[in-house]
């Protein structure tokens, strides 16, 4: 009986051994196309395409396999496909768009099809709205949030209340929510700002400064949930938060929770309809994990490594060879 029961155990030892080292082998291999598909409960494994944008890495689409299936040679902030196919996008400033600007890309030809010239200092985002009009942030002496036609008119206009000693970092991922106000990330604020965009008063503010302003809890990202709660990225202090109505967090996420070092100046944020949140690490660098996908419950599902430079943001389209529907909370 003794034997036999040694020889079972040599036999659980062997199997759960080699299951490790098949596992490993996978992530090599994975990691050697930037994308890792971690298995998420019932042997399924997760595989994501995606739009990625920053100044090093340009503006790219990267397919679940993890190779670049589309390029555009500019610098953007922030970004979107569109129904159409066509990729917005925000520029930071270049020759042609020396204080940033809106450009809509033919995505077969590359050809801008649509143009916008920021104004003051630096364009930082942009979102598609229904009627086929675009909010845009604009920074500068005069910080404030336009709505733009397609013949490049500014036809509203809403003051931004946040500091002007910094362009740069007045205002991250300005998007507006179901109730029609627009939500504005102000950096060194330490505040996540609802306008009233009729008025231009402030409703609501979310402070993001709990731990003190030393940790740098910038609030980059913030997307308004279905539940009312808002999920902000804070991107120099490394964590994402959920807030409720009331602006208390109920829900972080930094690297000790994680258990490794996989937040580096955490950018952009999306959270997906299965309540996951996929985080991007901008100053990730080489072979870092550069997005990465995260559970309620702060297990790690999916990363990607690809690419040299992190992303401002992104935009999750496809999971496993499936469209991402409400594709809007980022």
């Amino acid at each position: 009986m003794q034997i036999r029961n040694s020889a079972q155990s040599v036999r659980r030892n062997f199997f759960a051994l080699s299951s490790r080292l098949w596992l490993t082998l996978l992530i090599s291999l994975c990691c050697l196309s930037g994308t890792v598909a971690i298995y998420a409960g019932d042997n399924v494994s997760i595989h994501h395409s995606f739009l990625g944008v920053g100044k090093a890495n340009r503006a790219v689409i990267i397919g679940e396999d993890g190779d670049v299936e589309w390029k555009f040679d500019m610098p953007a902030s922030d970004g979107w496909v569109l129904p159409s196919g066509n990729v917005l996008l925000a520029l930071y400033g270049t020759k042609d768009f020396p204080h940033g600007g809106v450009v809509e890309v033919d995505r077969k030809t590359k050809q801008i099809v649509f143009q916008y010239k920021g104004r003051q200092k630096e364009i930082s985002t942009v979102q598609p709205l229904p009627d086929g009009t675009f909010l845009v942030a604009e920074l500068g002496p005069q910080p404030r949030a336009i709505v733009i036609n397609r013949q490049g008119e500014i036809v509203k206009t809403t003051p931004l209340q946040c500091q002007t000693g910094n362009t740069h970092m007045q205002t991250r991922m300005l998007r507006v929510l179901p109730n029609g106000h627009y939500i504005a990330p102000h950096l060194l604020d330490f505040a996540v700002k609802e306008y009233d965009p009729a008025s231009g008063e402030v409703v609501k503010v979310i402070a993001t400064d709990q731990r003190g302003r030393e940790k740098r809890d910038w609030p980059f990202t913030a997307i308004r949930l279905k539940n009312g709660n808002t999920l902000i990225a804070c991107t120099n202090g490394n964590r994402i938060i959920e807030t409720d109505p009331e602006g208390k967090i109920v829900w972080s996420v930094t690297n000790d929770d994680l258990g490794e070092t996989l937040f580096a100046d955490a950018c952009g944020a999306q959270r997906l309809p299965n309540g996951n949140t996929v985080v991007a690490s901008y100053r990730a660098k080489g072979d870092q994990v550069k997005l990465f996908e995260i559970t309620p419950d702060k297990k790690v599902v999916w990363r990607y490594t690809g690419m040299k430079s992190g992303f401002h943001h992104f935009q999750i389209l496809t999971t496993n060879g499936k469209p991402i529907k409400e594709n809007t909370w980022k």
